[in-house]
């Protein structure tokens, strides 16, 4: 078999196990940290079941890069249909990605869209709607949300997500994000001088803009589930801001690369061994 056919195999069979086992982590925090903390813990949390996966591919990089090609080793057929789920997952979680991109910007009353290029849409019905203070606060929540290019974090989060189906906890995680997206760019934009009550007004006039499901996008309504304690949060005064200092990415970063590549290097020198005891037990 060709060394990469079984490499990429390999990869989607053992990486997509270590992801569905880390998958059940709850990775609930403090709910009563500041909302721009909470935001960025739970992004991290997002990504944490996914890094033994990579740290697996990495290792089985490191494997590959010890064999020849093609691997002269027979390839059982259970290898072949245990790694079915985890390819049925991923095509699931490409399809979802592809579909969340495909939405109108019609269907939303007031968005930040854009992967690559974010913009802000607005629907000419949502004006009628809304006075001046509360379309103003609206513009102020979507241009925060256009300057962290959230439309891309969402949709990224919704695919890191996606590939952990079918566990609940992975949606938990994800649900619990984009309630603490939504109040941290809440506290942007009063920060900036927006009142609370204008924006509660413009989230409750945009709700009958929502048609029930995600995209690639960062709209005002937000999550459903996380609209009465946004309202009521909005109509408090804004908490007092206290100092936020962002992660040392450069030392997580220094960190994950190092992990990464010890994995290589024990895949090259000690690899061949698992893998080969792999394959016999799939023959």
């Amino acid at each position: 078999m060709e060394r990469e056919s079984l490499l990429a195999t390999l990869i989607v069979l053992l990486g997509g196990a270590a992801l569905q086992l880390f998958a059940v982590w709850p990775g609930r925090i403090d709910t009563h940290s500041a909302a721009r903390q909470r935001e960025r813990v739970l992004w991290l949390a997002l990504w944490w079941p996914a890094a033994p996966a990579l740290t697996v591919a990495a290792w089985l990089c490191g494997w590959a890069l010890s064999q020849p090609d093609p691997v002269p080793k027979h390839v059982g057929g259970v290898i072949f249909v245990a790694v079915l789920p985890f390819v049925l997952v991923g095509t699931r979680a490409l399809l979802r990605a592809t579909w969340s991109l495909c939405r109108s910007p019609r269907d939303h009353g007031i968005a930040t869209i854009g992967l690559l290029w974010p913009r802000i849409v607005v629907a000419p019905e949502l004006t009628r709607i809304l006075d001046e203070r509360a379309f103003e606060a609206a513009l102020a929540h979507e241009r925060a949300h256009l300057r962290h290019r959230d439309p891309l974090r969402i949709w990224l989060a919704q695919f890191v997500t996606d590939l952990q189906w079918p566990r609940s906890s992975a949606e938990h995680r994800f649900t619990d994000w984009l309630v603490s997206l939504e109040e941290a760019r809440d506290d942007e934009a009063r920060a900036g001088g927006v009142e609370g009550a204008d924006l509660a007004a413009a989230v409750l006039g945009s709700v009958r803009f929502q048609l029930g499901f995600r995209t690639a996008s960062a709209n005002l309504i937000g999550e459903a589930e996380g609209l009465p304690g946004r309202i009521a949060r909005l109509l408090r005064p804004l908490p007092a801001s206290t100092p936020y200092q962002e992660p040392p990415y450069f030392i997580v970063g220094g960190g994950v690369a190092t992990v990464w590549l010890a994995a290589v290097v024990l895949g090259l020198t000690s690899g061949e061994r698992f893998i080969d005891a792999l394959l016999a037990l799939s023959s």
